[in-house]
Parts: C-alpha cells; sequence; structure tokens
C-alpha cells in the first residue's frame, strides 16, 4: 500500500490523509491512484459509512506536482481520481487548511460538506496557466455558488481566503486550523450513527439531478484540456514559473 495516502477507520468513520507534507500535498501519480483506489474501496466496504479528506502537515494540496512526469502520459493520473470522486456514493466531508490549489481545490467541490481552517488559501488556477479546469469544477462551481461567483473564480483565478470560501458557500463552516479535524471527524462520527442504505439513498437523490451536467463538464473538460496543453500561454505560463517572472499572454495568437 502506498504511504501518500493514510487510512484510519474507527466506528464507520473512514480518514483519508494527504501525505506528501514536504511537497504540500501535491500529487504525484502514485497519490492520484493511491486516493482513487481508497475511495473506491470505500464504496465497497460495508464498515465505512463515511470518509472525512483532509492532508497532512500544514496544507490540504498544492494540486498537480509539476515535477512528476505522469502528468504527461496520455491519461493523466488526475482523470482516475476524477472518477472516483464523482463516483463515490457514500458522505464525503473534507477538511482544507493551508494551501488548495488546481486539483487540490477541484476535488472539494465534490465533498458533501466543506469545513476549512482559517488558513486556507485557495484558488483555481488554470487560466492563468492556459490550461483548461478540471474535475467537472465548470459544472459544480456554478451549481455550487451560482454563474457569477463561479465565473469570477474561474475566470480571475483569484485567491479565496477562508472567509470568502464561507460567504461563497465552498465552505459551510471555518475553525480554527488546530480544531479543525477534530470538528469534522466529530460530525462524520454523528452522521456514521445513521442507517448506511438512507445515506446512500439521501446523497444519490442529491446528486442523481446533477449527473449529466457532471458528465457534460468532465467530456467538454477533457476535450478542452487537450487543445490548451502545450499550447503558446501554457507554454508561456510554464517559463514564467520556471523564471520566476510574471507571464506576458498579451502578444500570444488568440486561440
Amino acid at each position: 500500500m502506498s504511504n501518500t495516502v493514510l487510512k484510519e477507520l474507527k466506528d464507520g468513520v473512514l480518514l483519508l490523509t494527504l501525505n506528501r507534507p514536504e511537497k504540500k500535498n501535491a500529487f504525484s501519480t502514485e497519490q492520484w491512484k493511491a486516493l482513487s483506489s481508497e475511495l473506491d474501496a470505500a464504496r465497497e466496504n460495508d464498515d465505512v459509512s463515511v470518509v472525512v479528506l483532509t492532508g497532512a502537515g500544514k496544507d490540504f494540496s498544492a494540486g498537480q506536482d509539476l515535477s512528476d512526469k505522469g502528468i504527461f502520459s496520455e491519461l493523466p493520473p488526475y482523470q482516475i481520481c476524477e472518477r472516483a470522486l464523482i463516483d463515490f456514493d457514500k458522505p464525503l466531508i473534507g477538511a482544507a487548511k493551508g494551501v488548495a490549489i488546481g486539483g487540490g481545490a477541484t476535488m472539494l467541490f465534490h465533498c458533501d460538506i466543506v469545513y476549512v481552517g482559517e488558513s486556507l488559501r485557495m484558488r483555481v488556477p488554470f487560466t492563468s496557466l492556459g490550461m483548461a479546469p478540471e474535475f467537472a469544477s465548470t459544472y459544480m462551481l456554478p451549481a455550487n455558488l451560482g454563474i457569477q461567483q463561479a465565473s469570477e473564480i474561474i475566470f480571475t483565478s483569484e485567491w479565496i481566503d477562508a472567509a470568502r470560501a464561507l460567504e461563497t458557500g465552498i465552505a459551510v463552516r471555518v475553525f480554527k486550523d488546530d480544531e479543525l479535524l477534530h470538528q469534522a471527524m466529530a460530525k462524520a462520527a454523528e452522521i456514521a450513527e445513521l442507517p448506511m442504505t438512507s445515506l446512500r439513498e439521501a446523497k444519490r437523490c442529491i446528486k442523481m439531478v446533477h449527473k449529466s451536467g457532471i458528465e457534460a463538464a468532465l467530456k467538454n473538460e477533457h476535450e478542452s484540456m487537450k487543445r490548451q496543453a502545450g499550447g503558446p500561454a501554457n507554454i508561456e505560463a510554464m517559463m514564467a514559473f520556471m523564471e520566476k517572472r510574471k507571464p506576458n499572454f498579451r502578444n500570444l495568437k488568440k486561440t
């Protein structure tokens, strides 16, 4: 078993912890696959009623580890995790503090309940990277926040702090960082006392109306990513990142 995702099961609550704190829990191929496997296993495990997803150390996740070569594979590993999250049919609680960037932000939109710590710094950075969004965030954000708030967040690639996350509805509660996981686990334990059949049916009813929208968004995002990845804007963004400068997109071909 990979140690990039830690798991602990107690009284029906499975705690999954992203465990690359030295990298701000940025995702390697191994970690994407490990999280996907744990979510799939939790679906089939009758001893699991609720899953809590968090990050080790000070951060939730900085998103894709750009040094990982798996990002260039024909099937990017994050897409395996997209499917595992979308198909997960039990209550899922996100507990995020510190940075939550890229996939480390958009996966939280698939959590049924999100609690955040006061240190949260979230960003959906895809326009600033010359890339397309992912994790069906182009559906999930408008569905959860409304089109205008979602568009502002996606178009600007702006930073979102804990107060803004609460204001927009990305999060339902803000806690002190040292209280965050305790509060999330307490709510999970409360939910886990209820019958699994009812919990699954409730989640099915909540999510079923969104299923076609999520699948359409996922298809559109994958096609958009193929068009954008390796394009002029994406290359300029990566070069600017490596050279520690502000990217200049003004003179690029408008495609």
